[in-house]
């Protein structure tokens, strides 16, 4: 057996799964284990934040860690070794060949397997399409991730130099970008990327694709013309390289990068504000009774235990709603040019957590029972506070409730969750006066909002819709006759 063999199956090497369905990277958050540290099948070494969730890594090996590929802070794309494991370390020294595991290079012919391929979480990255170019190689060194404020650089194609003093030219000239070969394939982008690129004026095939699949994104275009623009500043100092978690101050501003969940969050409202025609409605209702209701069912032994809140009954109201217009639940299929009827609702709560905006979802909503809905929504908000919310709690949403009445607001113009037909806003509840049999009272009120997509609502059943969830908790007994 030569060296290499031995050491390939001494060495295990541990590579970044796909935690979520379809995610491409993950941000090292934390190290839990250090070169020289004895590690047990399904430990816990790392844990990582991609664009839905945290999650924590165990090791599939028994052994002592033998490297760490990447520092705390690092992003890392699906599929590379981030870690290394000597699974014999009484064996002694690594043999003088190996000072390190190499990985075997796989045949050209190698037939690659359909599908996902199963990983300790979540699924296997997929296999590149066919149909794409292949996302260009760039490579990185494992202590130095590129940063926000280098990506300029790196779409202009010029080299990061060591921390220098670069002087301004005395007649700065805009950058021509060169022109693209003959025959060479168009570059992947969506039609708003390649609006964006003709308003500034570059050339999409001079911009490096950071997207998945060699896709160019808003933040490439962006990026290039910024490294396109003259230099207005007598001199400029380059970084060899920044933490990507750190905010970069400059004179009269502070530059963040996004990442992670606030990234995700970005892309997911841009592709819903400008893919799916959104119609918003409002109404304002007196929930007085459904108030009173809350504060009895506090007393009731049956909910002993469970967050009975305003919040539950909105809930409920919606899926009730839902029963009685079950073409809402529904999703449209761009591809196909279809729409998808859902048979059941996955009711998705907006929830705001220390690492930004995520939507978990209640799975099957529509078949529970009001303690059953009290008691999914109360680990729902518990987990997320934890931030220890799953990748799968946040697939497969149908609708969104978003509760933006807790800070004060009184209703607002929701943005739909991507994928899903409709999301409810939740205003705050406030004393109000109302005419109530034929007088002017103070009454409990409260404004609702629904915005939906009208390719699949129009805008008779979406009236219809917030007119039953209105009339739900106006009159809370009609849970029991529409329920």
């Amino acid at each position: 057996m030569t060296a290499t063999a031995a050491s390939a199956q001494r060495f295990r090497e541990f590579k970044m799964p796909d935690v979520g369905e379809g995610l491409t990277e993950a941000e090292i958050l934390k190290w839990y284990v250090r070169p020289g540290d004895t590690v047990t099948d399904g430990q816990v070494v790392c844990e990582v934040e991609t664009a839905k969730a945290a999650v924590e890594l165990p090791i599939p090996y028994d052994g002592v860690v033998h490297t760490l590929n990447f520092d705390e802070g690092t992003t890392v794309d699906v599929g590379t070794v981030i870690i290394s494991v000597d699974t014999d370390p009484g064996a002694g020294p690594v043999p003088s060949a190996e000072a390190a595991p190499v990985a075997e290079p796989e045949p050209a012919e190698a037939e690659e397997p359909q599908g996902r391929q199963a990983v300790l979480v979540g699924y296997g990255a997929a296999p590149a399409s066919t149909k794409r170019r292949p996302r260009k190689a760039q490579a990185r060194p494992a202590a130095q991730p590129v940063t926000a404020g280098l990506q300029a650089e790196l779409n202009g194609r010029a080299a990061v130099p060591a921390p220098a003093v670069v002087p301004a030219p005395a007649t700065p000239a805009p950058a021509v970008p060169a022109p693209a070969a003959p025959g060479a394939p168009r570059p992947l982008a969506k039609p708003p990327v390649r609006k964006l690129a003709k308003d500034l004026g570059i050339d999409l095939a001079t911009v490096v694709p950071t997207g998945a699949d060699g896709v160019v994104t808003r933040e490439d275009v962006h990026a290039a013309a910024a490294a396109a623009a003259p230099v207005s500043r007598e001199t400029v100092t380059v970084p060899t390289a920044l933490p990507e978690a750190v905010a970069v101050p400059s004179a009269g501003e502070t530059r963040i990068p996004v990442k992670g969940v606030r990234k995700a969050t970005a892309q997911a409202m841009v592709a819903s504000a400008f893919t799916a025609p959104h119609v918003t409605e409002f109404i304002t209702v007196d929930v007085t009774r459904t108030m009173k209701l809350v504060q009895e069912l506090k007393q009731d032994p049956d909910m002993a235990g469970l967050r009975v809140n305003p919040l539950l009954f909105v809930a409920k109201a919606f899926l009730v709603a839902l029963k009685r217009h079950p073409e809402v639940n529904a999703s449209w299929d761009e591809a196909n040019q279809e729409i998808v009827q859902k048979h059941e609702v996955n009711l998705g709560i907006a929830a705001a957590t220390p690492r930004g905006l995520i939507v978990p979802n209640i799975k099957d909503a529509g078949g529970k029972t009001l303690p059953q809905l009290a008691e999914a929504l109360g680990e729902l908000v518990a987990t997320a506070r934890e931030g220890k919310t799953s990748p799968a709690a946040m697939s497969g949403g149908t609708v969104t409730i978003t509760n933006v009445g807790v800070f004060g607001v009184d209703t607002g113009t929701p943005i739909l969750n991507p994928g899903e037909s409709a999301i409810l806003a939740f205003g705050a509840v406030k004393l109000q006066p109302w005419v109530h049999k034929g007088k002017v009272k103070p009454r409990q009120v409260t404004t609702l909002a629904l915005s939906f997509d009208h390719r699949l609502i129009d805008g008779e059943l979406g009236s219809k819709l917030l007119a039953d969830i209105a009339g739900v908790l106006e009159k809370p007994k009609r849970l029991i006759t529409w329920g």
